[in-house]
């Protein structure tokens, strides 16, 4: 007897990932058709499990709700690049005391803050003062200071995890600066206190709970504090690429900028898609419409490729983020070496003193940056293909 084999895929999922978990294909098949889901969900070549909602996934949802936790507890995060007219010959050979400025001048990890407030982040709080704020002074238990306070400290600060600032050469040997990071504490607070209510207010039956949605009240409260939260990830990394800039002018002598790219990929948006109105969160993706510029860093010590978006319709105009993660952080650490990591690493300048703590960020525990470019030949279009010669990783 014949049988017709049927694809076990449903139709509202689609994915341009060749490497993909089983378990981040079953977390994106639970967020498809969790409630507010408004079309389909789009996986990024880079896609891989997360908290709720698969990294690497575009997710439509309709524009009286959004999930949270899909925006991520880092709201904003993203990436700037910088062209410079310096080429490689205007460079010393040794590169390291770089990575030693740019330590001193951005300061990396987690909770880290300037020691004073910088005047330039008196006066961007001033313009935009946080909505809400008595939302996140009664979240704060921080108390050695207003949340306030904190949030002038740490503009301009790079945060930990797999946030860096990179010195980088293009197929020219052109000088660019490359740096990735968000929103810091107050990015992270806003986040976590709206996760939880949308947890405690959901009575929704849901796969996971971290699926649970902000509707009503919450959802009215919560949109502007996560755009505030989008703009002020926008500006510290403004912030800490000029920086960056005055550390590399001081080194190696005076440039000009030809270019400046500054793009989100952990943020929500509203956008007409197939039609229709809807909040497009993007999980790990960056907008790639067509005339949308973009950057995808691959992991520590791999490529780095600039873009032109396509403007897909099927990936909502997006494409991936970076590599994404083949080994989770604690099994990297436990997988990979210090000697393997400084032999990815060799002749380049990075914070080779912190090699044990950066372990989880072994170029090894990533997928293949070129295997995530070629898996969306039909999302960008590659402008600039960059290559690292100083790293600085935030610890």
């Amino acid at each position: 007897m014949n049988s017709t084999k049927v694809d076990p895929r449903p139709a509202n999922v689609k994915s341009w990932a060749s490497i993909l978990d089983e378990g981040a294909w079953l977390q994106a098949v639970n967020l498809a058709t969790a409630p507010g889901i408004v079309g389909h969900v789009a996986l990024m070549p880079d896609a891989h499990i997360g908290i709720g909602a698969t990294i690497g996934s575009v997710i439509p949802t309709s524009i009286d709700t959004i999930i949270p936790s899909a925006v991520g507890v880092d709201i904003g995060c993203g990436m700037i690049a910088v062209r410079t007219d310096l080429e490689l010959d205007s460079l010393p050979t040794d590169m390291q005391p770089l990575v030693d400025r740019f330590s001193k001048s951005i300061p990396a990890g987690a909770g880290k803050s300037h020691v004073s407030i910088n005047p330039r982040s008196s006066a961007w709080l001033e313009a935009h003062p946080i909505p809400g704020e008595s939302i996140l002074e009664q979240g704060w238990r921080k108390r050695r200071e207003p949340i306030t306070v904190t949030a002038r400290r740490q503009l301009g600060t790079l945060g930990s995890g797999n946030h860096f600032v990179e010195v980088c050469l293009d197929e020219n040997d052109s000088v660019w600066v490359v740096l990735h990071s968000g929103s810091r504490g107050i990015g992270n607070l806003i986040a976590t206190i709206f996760i939880a209510r949308a947890k405690s207010e959901s009575n929704e039956k849901l796969e996971d709970p971290d699926l649970a949605r902000l509707t009503g009240n919450a959802f009215e409260a919560y949109v502007p504090m996560m755009q505030w939260a989008q703009a002020y990830a926008y500006t510290n990394r403004e912030f800490m690429m000029d920086a960056a800039l005055d550390d590399l002018e001081r080194f190696v002598g005076e440039f000009t900028v030809l270019d400046r790219i500054n793009c989100h990929h952990n943020f929500a948006a509203l956008e007409e898609h197939f039609g229709q109105r809807v909040w497009l969160t993007r999980e790990g993706a960056i907008r790639a419409g067509i005339g949308d510029r973009g950057i995808i860093p691959g992991s520590m010590g791999a490529t780095t490729y600039i873009v032109d978006g396509k403007g897909n319709p099927d990936s909502y105009s997006s494409s991936a983020h970076g590599a994404g993660r083949m080994f989770s952080r604690t099994k990297a650490k436990s997988r990979f070496t210090t000697t393997s990591l400084f032999s990815k690493m060799e002749g380049k300048a990075w914070n080779k003193d912190n090699a044990r703590a950066l372990l989880d960020e072994h170029p090894d525990a990533y997928k293949p940056i070129d295997q995530v470019m070629e898996d969306q030949r039909d999302l960008v279009t590659v402008t600039n293909t960059l290559r690292q010669i100083v790293n600085y990783k935030g610890i």
